[in-house]
């Protein structure tokens, strides 16, 4: 039986993982569980899986927490009490599925305890690729849940590293892949929430809409697989059934296909790389038809500022993430067009000065930075 941390729980990726516990009676123990700010179902949450330790970010939900929860358990609460609860639950595996950089500093504390890791938030290698990179070859294990690098995992299983060419991530394109490029300035937060394939958070539907999502995910392959940006390719694909591909030197190509639904990919991650029996939907071969386009530059341009970012190294990918998370908020609070995402990202790279090869504090630190930054400048981006 594995014991289990799972740090945002309350998403979506933390509720589907609590599904595959579910289905699998004594596979897993539930040992902790953390969340940003939802007091209400952590509480929910705690009272089912009854885990030692429960954590919130938010220290007023900490406060929710300790006042409902009737059970023993430990409530850890405040800006660092997701890596307290790495550090104090006795875990085997730690789901790391919190978004943003939120993630950053759990993942690194859970590597350092010699932890599995269980990776769906790609913001922590987009920030710290190399920091997390040199914990992770000291200590720790660690599995993508990202669909995309999950495919591209399972299809690199048993091959040579030098016999690859490239690896193709697929995206669908998102909710406004046919709207005219005209009338993106006029975007509604329902629309670009209205994602065709996926269930999904908030924050990662606007990045599916942007294609940020897809650049941060080229980001987090460079360092997963040791991939230069020219080796990581980007292919439209509305269907959503081919999760991602491999070119090998040979010509010869390998691609995970399956009905688009997590919890195949959570599952992967949870079980170390076996595949359960899950209650998941088969594909109706006859029926499946699969097309794929080059996404167009003017409609996703923060696609090519990742890849620029991911050039550029350094503290520039956190700078990147920060604002671009800044920004989807911004937007899914009605104070800034959906084209003004890629204003402010763009706006918010052109202001940074570079340090090639940041700390652990330096990477926060461009983070800070790209967030004040980017607050500051919204006025005048919007203007």
């Amino acid at each position: 039986m594995k014991r289990l941390v799972i740090l945002g729980s309350t998403g979506s990726i933390g509720r589907q993982a609590l599904e595959i516990v579910d289905a699998a009676p004594g596979d897993f123990q539930v040992a902790g569980l953390g969340a940003r700010r939802d007091a209400e179902m952590l509480v929910a949450q705690a009272v089912k899986y009854r885990p030692s330790v429960v954590a919130v970010a938010d220290p007023d939900a900490g406060d929710v927490v300790r006042k409902h929860l009737s059970t023993s358990a430990l409530v850890l609460s405040g800006p660092d009490a997701l890596s307290d609860l790495v550090s104090t639950a006795d875990a085997d595996l730690v789901l790391v599925a919190v978004v943003g950089i939120a993630g950053f500093r759990p993942t690194l504390a859970a590597l350092r305890l010699g932890r599995e890791v269980a990776l769906a938030n790609k913001e922590t290698l987009v920030a710290g690729g190399p920091v997390v990179m040199e914990e992770l070859r000291r200590h720790g294990s660690l599995l993508p849940v990202d669909s995309e690098h999950s495919a591209v995992a399972q299809c690199l299983r048993g091959e040579r590293a030098d016999s690859v060419r490239r690896i193709i991530l697929t995206s669908s394109g998102g909710s406004l892949l046919r709207r005219p490029l005209e009338t993106m300035d006029q975007v509604r937060i329902e629309e670009a929430l209205a994602h065709p394939n996926w269930k999904m958070g908030k924050k990662i539907t606007v990045d599916s809409a942007t294609l940020m999502n897809k650049g941060l995910e080229v980001i987090e392959a460079h360092w997963l697989f040791g991939l230069k940006p020219e080796q990581i390719d980007v292919i439209i694909h509305p269907q959503s059934i081919v999760h991602s591909m491999v070119e090998f030197v040979d010509g010869s190509v390998k691609a995970q296909l399956g009905f688009p639904d997590m919890r195949t990919f959570i599952a992967y991650a949870l079980y170390g790389g076996e595949r359960p029996a899950l209650p998941m939907t088969p594909l109706e071969w006859a029926r499946v038809q699969l097309t794929f386009e080059r996404p167009e530059p003017k409609r996703f341009p923060c696609l090519g500022y990742a890849y620029e970012a991911l050039r550029a190294g350094g503290t520039m990918p956190a700078v990147l993430n920060a604002a671009n998370e800044v920004a989807v908020q911004l937007f899914l609070e009605s104070r800034i067009r959906f084209t003004d995402i890629a204003r402010i990202v763009r706006s918010a790279m052109d202001a940074h000065d570079v340090i090639a090869a940041p700390s652990v504090g330096q990477i926060l630190d461009a983070d800070v930075w790209a967030r004040e930054h980017t607050n500051y400048l919204r006025s005048d981006i919007v203007a």
